[in-house]
Formats: structure tokens, C-alpha cells, sequence
């Protein structure tokens, strides 16, 4: 199911103080040439920005004077420049990914009215950082410290399909060869690579047989600037609530934080996870 459609970074509240136009239309070049990710012909881009020509190239000119834009001399191709690489640098310098995580998880959690975990890749796996409680009077075991089990999980599913094949694979065997005897949530189970697959399309994964009988759980993937991935937002909630409300409230909202966190590490969606072998 796709996220929930942001709101674009050109786009203004109805009450923000009046900006310069010409520059919020000009960002509609720069967006394209970030969505693509590939050095662009003027004609494509301009058709992609909605620009006549003449005009998207009155903008480059300008761009290509601070540096936000280069040109190609051999193919006439239009690429970012090194100004903005420099913004990016900068930006992902002054991110905190753990502050914006924590945002995430408390909104997240107002939204759906739902408990929020934020699961990390720990030494023993994926780990249990941030927990947002919703209110409610479910029992459950999940506090931070607590490691999931890679595949009697929602969250450790996930990082089963969307981690390095290697280290995914390796953790799996390692759970395999504890045989329950560690404090790890979740019991191991056999998944197939149809159910990897299936998770990495659908771009969240969940349980059929959730370790706590009554409640279940939902994981999404945030990827940080090269794709990798960087932790999980797992909603957690009465079985009977989730299933009616799934895929109408609670999975929309869940894929649209996680993608608009990853938007916040640096991620452009233009990379994908690499298929996991079990």
C-alpha cells in the first residue's frame, strides 16, 4: 500500500509569510533533477518541471553561475553541482537521525492512538531504543533494551528482508543455533523467500502468530541517504484493532512517517534493498 502523499517543500501554509516566487518556481528544477538522479537534457527537464525551455534555461544559467547546476560540456546534460552537494553535506552534518526519530515515534503514536516502537540493529539484533506509550491497558514485554527475534516478529521480519543478504543471513543462523535459550522476543521460525519478497514490495511486515496472544504488530523501514536501512517504526495495538483498521488507518499512517523520516535522513528512493537467501 503507498504512503500517505506529503505535502511538497514548495508548497505554503495558507497563513506563511509572503516569499519570493521565482524561487519557489525555480526549486521545481531542482526537485527534478533530484528525483531523476541522472544528468537530464534541458527539454526533459523542463517537461518534467512543467517549464517552457527557454525559460528553464534562464534559471540554469543562474543556478550554474552559484554552482547549484553543472552542464555536461560533452552531452549538454544538466546535473547538481558542487554548491549543492555542499548543502547536502551540510545537512546531513547537523542532522540528529535519533531527534527526528523520536519525533517521529511520539506523532506517530498521537496519530494512530497505538503504542510506537523505534527498533535499531543492535550486537544481538534488532533492538528495541524507543518505546511511546498510547494509553492504553495492553501487557506486553517491549521496553527499551529488548532484542526481537529476526523471525517471530514483525520488526526482526523486516530486517530480515531489507539488511545486507550476509547479515541478515548470518543473524538468522544464529538465532537458529540458540534454540530459544536466549531472552531474545519472538520464537524463530522458517521464512520463505516469497514471505522476504513479499515484505520488501509490500514495504512493511507483520505476524501471524504475534508473540504476545491479542496483540500485533506493524514495521516499516526508514532508509538513510545511500538506502541502507536505518531502524524501524513498529506500531503495536490490540489484535482485534489492528485487523480492522489496517490497512485504512494504521498501515497508511505507518509507511508515511517512515518514508517522511527517511526523507529527513537523505533518503531519495532511488536505491533498493538487495534480496535476502534463507
Amino acid at each position: 500500500m503507498p504512503p500517505t502523499p506529503r505535502k511538497s517543500a514548495t508548497e505554503s501554509p495558507k497563513h506563511e509569510a509572503r516569499g519570493v516566487q521565482s524561487i519557489e518556481l525555480g526549486a521545481r528544477l531542482l526537485k527534478a533533477l533530484v528525483d531523476e538522479g541522472e544528468p537530464i537534457m534541458l527539454k526533459d527537464l523542463a517537461r518534467i518541471a512543467g517549464f517552457a525551455p527557454a525559460q528553464a534555461h534562464a534559471y540554469l544559467v543562474s543556478y550554474r553561475k552559484i554552482g547549484l547546476v553543472e552542464q555536461d560540456a560533452a552531452t549538454g546534460r544538466y546535473m547538481l553541482g558542487r554548491f549543492a552537494m555542499d548543502v547536502g553535506i551540510t545537512r546531513m552534518q547537523t542532522t540528529d537521525p535519533m531527534r527526528l526519530a523520536r519525533d517521529a515515534v511520539i506523532a506517530l503514536s498521537e496519530e494512530t492512538g497505538l503504542i510506537v516502537a523505534l527498533v535499531v540493529w543492535g550486537s544481538f539484533g534488532p533492538t528495541v531504543v524507543q518505546v511511546q506509550e498510547s494509553g492504553s491497558q495492553i501487557n506486553m514485554n517491549t521496553r527499551p533494551g529488548t532484542v526481537y527475534s529476526m523471525s517471530g516478529t514483525a520488526s526482526g521480519r523486516l530486517f530480515s528482508a531489507f539488511l545486507p543478504p550476509m547479515v541478515a543471513k548470518e543473524a538468522i543462523r544464529a538465532e537458529r543455533r540458540e534454540n530459544g535459550q536466549t531472552g531474545r522476543i519472538g520464537t524463530h521460525r522458517f521464512m520463505a523467500k516469497s514471505e522476504l519478497e513479499t515484505i520488501r514490495h509490500e514495504g512493511y511486515a507483520t505476524i501471524e502468530d504475534p508473540p504476545v496472544p491479542g496483540v500485533n504488530a506493524i514495521a516499516a523501514p526508514v532508509f538513510d541517504h545511500v538506502g541502507q536501512l536505518a531502524m524501524a517504526l513498529t506500531i503495536i495495538g490490540e489484535d482485534r484493532v489492528m485487523r480492522e483498521k489496517a490497512k485504512t488507518v494504521f498501515i497508511p499512517a505507518l509507511l508515511s512517517a517512515a518514508q517522511s523520516l527517511s526523507e529527513d535522513l537523505g533518503y531519495s528512493g532511488l536505491h533498493t534493498a538487495s534480496p535476502v537467501t534463507v
